[in-house]
Parts: C-alpha cells; structure tokens; sequence
C-alpha cells in the first residue's frame, strides 16, 4: 500500500488515545483513574441545552453556511467584543468544528511547505502534526531559564527568514501557566515588526486561578485590524463544558478569513448547524457556569497540588490556570512514557507521558475529574513510585502488595 510521507510522518493523539483507552478499561469494569482527562465534567450549560433542544424538535437540521451561521457570528462579535474590547465585523469570523479546525484551516491558510512555526515547549500536542500536515517546519522553543514562561528572547533565537507564525497558547496546555502582560505585549509588537502572523490560542482564558487575569492581546496591537496578522482562536469546549458539541472559532482580518472558509468548505463544509445553536444558547445565555466551573477546578487544583506536596522529589509549578499540572517525575523515572505505562498497568491511573508534549520526565496530571478520582489517583501513583509508602493497595476488590528486595 502506497502512503504519502505526510500521512507516514502523522502519528495518532496521545489524548484522544488515552480518552479511548479509559473506555475500554472503564467497559470491563476495570477500576480506572483517568487523570489524563482534557474535558470538564460538568454538565453543558441549560441554555445551550433548551437552544439546541428547540432546533431539533423543529426536525429543520439543515446544511449551514461553510463560515457558521449568521446567529452563530453575532454571538461571537459579542463575546469578542465583551472580552476583548475589539468590534468586529462579521466577515472577520468563522465559526469550524472545533478550535482544532479553526487552527488548521488558518495553518492551511497562511503556510507554506517548508515555512517555520514557533510555538512554546511545552505545547499543546496537536501543534506538532498540524504543522507538519502543512508541509511546514515545527519549531518548539523552551524557556531557557528552565521555567514556563518564555521571554522575547528566547523566541528571537529561534526566528529565522523562514518563520511564518508564532503560536502562543495562553493559558498555556499542559502547563497551567499564564503569560504574562510585558510577554504578550513584547510578542504582538514583534510580530508585527516583522511581519510574522500571531496566533493567540486562549481557549482556556476564562479558567484562570488565584486572581490572575488573561492579558488581552488587543491591547498591544497597533495596526489596523484589517493589516494585522493576530488571528485569534477560541471555542466553546473547554470554558463552557461541551467538548463533544465541536464549536470553535478563529477572528482576523477579512482577507484570511476568507482563504479560511474556502479551505473549510471543501473539508467539512460549515459546522453541525444543530451544534452551533448550541454554542449560541451558552454565549448568548447566562453565564454563571463558568464562574461555577472555575471555581470547582480551583478547589480541585489546591487538593492536587497537596496530595502530589506528600511525594519526595517531585518538582511542582502550581498551574495559574486550565485544568491541568505538569509535574517532574524525573527524579523517579527519566522515561515518561515508561512511567505512565507503568501506572496503567501496575495501578489503573492514566496519564500522559511529558514527551507528547515535548518536554520529557514529566506527565501531564489533570485535575478536571472528581476529589476522590484525584486523590485515590495519587495515592496510587505514590505507592508505585515511593518505597516508603504502604505495603498494600486495594484497587477495587484486588489487593496489590508490594514487591520487596
């Protein structure tokens, strides 16, 4: 059989790997932990409910514009314009299936074979392949003082007459981490200097901890938005509960937006015209939800850091934000992928190994899912990686005792 080198190239996500795996394992009756999880468990927002309920009781479930309907654009300008200050117009929006879509098409849009993207290590795992799904160059950029936030600098380094985009995702996944306002600031003027698209990827910018607030990029841009290249990315997945319903949606200038729905419509044509009712209802809806949704991953977020605090030699940054951690277990296992394998096998716990998001020795730990599924969770991670820990564990009905020397 006869393959392209692109598609030979691709290898399958590592998070939707995992979803299907905990599926698998939870259908036996398997006592699985997924702490591995990219999706809240609250439930959808009523509003998006009763919106989408209306529509289908209708049975009018019909093709929608390749560039999202026109109630789906309105939703979207307004809460563009509430959170970020900026009106814009309908012909710079479009609505996809997803924010990954939205992201794709934009990448189809804008690259190049052999075109360069920056973007921050660690990454989001989808950036690497969607690069390379264009035929372009991915360039993962690490902090060089170690830390997760990056400066100016350290993207600098790694510009060159080849770089067509800078990704930045913030709040960043997996780290939890915010950038901060004089990075943001220092990233929009440069790429505009020099004439580099910016992607701002802030699908999590409501879910933020502590106090801390989401520098608006618009804030920092000073050309006309019809010139800019800042494009940005948001959905209704992450803030809003509702990964399964598939709304996202990217804001620019005219022109790309155009190039964009033009690809979208020869992939998928528009989104599901049922679903996008649905992201109406909750933008357009109450939004106490979401207060309610961050609030929860906050507690859950303080229960986590304490249980992993009882683990010698881990190495913790407290996530600003999203619902994610991204801990340094290398002190006990260089080999992130061997660990997180060990953890499945040995006590039912899923996470994703660090190197998926190229940063190796670290996994990325959610905190999305219940008290109890986070601290049994790392109850049992610690038994596996910490000798000093009990002799026994029961998972389940089974009884695991510890092998000794």
């Amino acid at each position: 059989m006869s393959i392209s080198l692109i598609g030979k190239s691709i290898g399958e996500s590592a998070t939707l790997k995992l979803n299907e795996t905990f599926a698998i394992l939870k259908a036996k009756g398997e006592p699985v932990i997924h702490l591995g999880g990219g999706e809240p468990k609250s439930r959808a927002p009523f509003d998006a409910i009763t919106t989408a309920a209306g529509l289908l009781n209708s049975g009018e479930i019909r093709y929608a514009p390749v560039d999202g309907t026109i109630e789906m654009k309105q939703a979207i300008i307004r809460y563009t314009l509430d959170n970020y200050k900026v009106k814009v117009n309908p012909e710079n929006v479009i609505a996809s299936s997803g924010a990954k879509q939205a992201i794709m098409v934009a990448m189809q849009a804008i690259l190049n074979p052999q075109d360069e993207v920056i973007f921050m290590a660690p990454y989001y795992v989808s950036y690497f392949d969607m690069t390379k799904l264009c035929g372009a160059i991915p360039v993962p950029v690490k902090a060089e003082d170690g830390t997760f936030h990056p400066t100016l600098k350290d993207i600098e380094q790694n510009v060159t007459s080849y770089t067509k985009l800078i990704i930045i995702n913030n709040p960043n996944n997996p780290t939890g981490a915010v950038y901060s306002s004089e990075f943001i600031s220092d990233i929009v003027k440069f790429c505009e200097k020099k004439g580099i698209y910016l992607m701002m990827d802030e699908i999590y910018h409501k879910l933020v901890f502590d106090g801390i607030k989401v520098p608006n990029p618009y804030d920092y841009v000073s050309k006309d938005f019809e010139t800019s290249k800042l494009i940005l990315i948001n959905g209704v997945s992450k803030v809003y509960a509702m990964t399964g319903f598939r709304i996202g949606w990217a804001v620019a200038n005219k022109k790309l937006i155009k190039v964009m729905s033009n690809i979208q419509g020869h992939q998928t044509s528009g989104p599901s015209i049922l679903l996008q009712k649905a992201a109406v209802g909750a933008l357009n809806g109450i939004q106490s939800p979401i207060e309610s949704l961050r609030c929860t991953l906050e507690n859950n977020r303080n229960v986590l850091m304490e249980q992993l605090k009882t683990i010698d030699g881990l190495k913790i940054e407290v996530p600003q934000a999203t619902f994610y951690s991204f801990i340094d277990f290398s002190a006990y296992y260089k080999d992130s992928t061997q660990l997180s394998k060990i953890l499945l096998d040995k006590v039912r716990v899923l996470t994703v190994p660090g190197i998926e998001f190229g940063a190796e020795g670290f996994l990325r730990i959610s905190f999305c899912g219940s008290i109890k599924d986070i601290t049994e969770g790392i109850a049992r991670i610690k038994w596996v990686i910490d000798p000093e820990s009990a002799n026994e564990l029961f998972i389940g009905q089974r009884k695991l005792v510890r092998e000794r020397n």
